[in-house]
């Protein structure tokens, strides 16, 4: 019989199998049409004014482009999910064994410093590195990582998903804080005090048992609002709401309110919301002066080691480490180069990176700086989840061998 942990990890695995493989294709689409004579149309639709300016004499400053909507809407869903993740992990899950927590914890915390200095190093006096841009290559994409894993690692022990999903957690957890501090410039505090009381509002709501969405709706829609208003990055909203949610389950209850709301705005999530980011996020030049240049410019350069070299060996040299000073204890039946080839999937960055490279230089110069950025994340998380594949499948057939000499 499958544990319940088991299958709930199994039905999170398929959504992001789907979700990831939605991600790319939105992703190929922006460059695509971003480098074809169609490029306009792709412009237009991107920087198209959406929303209510105001009602009657009262300014809501939400009349946004729809590539902000999605950067600051949509994203805030994911988000949402992410923090609802984190929040079950955290309570029921994997990272809730203090002993099984700490491996994966420690890696985050080496995936997240180790390619921060290596940017920060490579990048110094670039336009725009010294404001967040050193950022950008700290974060995982939950989504794109774990539909790697899912295509090409089905032949290696189910410890490595365990991980993977836990050190992708909390890696996200650890961009989120970077995104609140890095790229807060002022916080109006009336709408700081108001979003903080709809999260009270939203927790006693949780604690008393309330289901009605008649309630929530309203209540998640104004948090987001006072959270923008407040000049806060929005999606900070969402990571706020998940970690409020409840996530164990009542007597008589079938699922946990954290468990339902999963199941039922994952597929939007990962089907809808981080696709249209993607699609508008991603379509960048990719010609050959482009690619000429991400090998020259320090700020792709920043990325491209931040990425490949940061992340692999910040997440697997202090794993490594701390197996063997004793600090942590190996997940089951993986070896270190099961956990080298996880860490070069942790090298995708993805989403995440192309919201902090859209925050750290957006504003920075005539905006070439944000479009080598973005075709730097592009094409490294493309070159770290093929070079994953291949480690993957290749140890994959390692433990196929040894299940096969051991049955036989």
């Amino acid at each position: 019989m499958i544990p319940a942990t088991r299958s709930e990890l199994a039905r999170f695995l398929r959504t992001e199998t789907v979700g990831g493989s939605v991600l790319l294709i939105a992703a190929a689409i922006a460059v695509v049409w971003a480098n074809s004579p169609l490029v306009d149309s792709y412009t237009s639709l991107r920087d198209w004014q959406v929303g209510p300016s105001e009602i009657g004499p009262i300014p809501l400053h939400l009349d946004l482009s729809l590539g902000t909507w999605a950067k600051d809407g949509l994203l805030a869903v994911f988000f949402f999910v992410a923090g609802l993740e984190l929040k079950r992990e955290l309570v029921v899950g994997e990272l809730a064994d203090r002993k099984k927590a700490l491996l994966p914890i420690i890696a985050a915390l080496g995936g997240v410093l180790v390619p921060a200095v290596i940017a920060a190093v490579v990048g110094a006096g670039a336009p725009g590195m010294n404001q967040g841009g050193w950022a950008i290559p700290v974060a995982t994409d939950i989504a794109f990582a774990l539909g790697v894993l899912a295509l090409t690692g089905s032949r290696v022990p189910a410890s490595a998903r365990v991980f993977l999903l836990s050190l992708a957690v909390v890696d996200d957890l650890l961009a989120i804080i970077l995104i609140a501090v890095l790229f807060t410039a002022s916080i109006a505090m009336l709408w700081l005090l108001t979003a903080a009381a709809c999260l009270l509002v939203y927790w006693f709501a949780q604690q008393r048992r309330i289901t009605t969405p008649f309630l929530y709706v309203p209540l998640a829609l104004l948090t987001w609002y006072s959270v923008h208003e407040a000049g806060v990055h929005a999606t900070l909203a969402g990571v706020a709401l998940g970690l409020l949610t409840r996530v164990r389950t009542d007597p008589g209850e079938q699922e946990a309110p954290a468990t339902r709301l999963e199941h039922r705005i994952q597929p939007w999530s990962a089907g809808f919301c981080v696709p249209m980011f993607a699609l508008f996020a991603s379509g960048v030049p990719i010609n050959g002066q482009v690619l000429g240049e991400l090998f020259t410019n320090r700020i792709s350069l920043a990325i491209i080691l931040g990425l490949l070299v940061g992340k692999t060996v910040g997440i697997f040299g202090i794993s490594w480490l701390a197996i063997r000073l004793g600090i942590a204890t190996k997940p089951r039946l993986l070896g270190f180069r099961d956990m080298f080839a996880l860490s070069m999937l942790g090298a995708i960055g993805f989403t995440v990176s192309l919201l902090v490279a859209d925050l750290a230089l957006a504003g920075v110069g005539d905006g070439s700086e944000a479009e080598i950025a973005k075709a730097a994340v592009l094409i490294t998380s493309l070159a770290a989840s093929l070079i994953g594949s291949a480690l993957l499948l290749r140890r994959g057939r390692v433990h196929q061998a040894r299940a096969a000499a051991t049955d036989s």
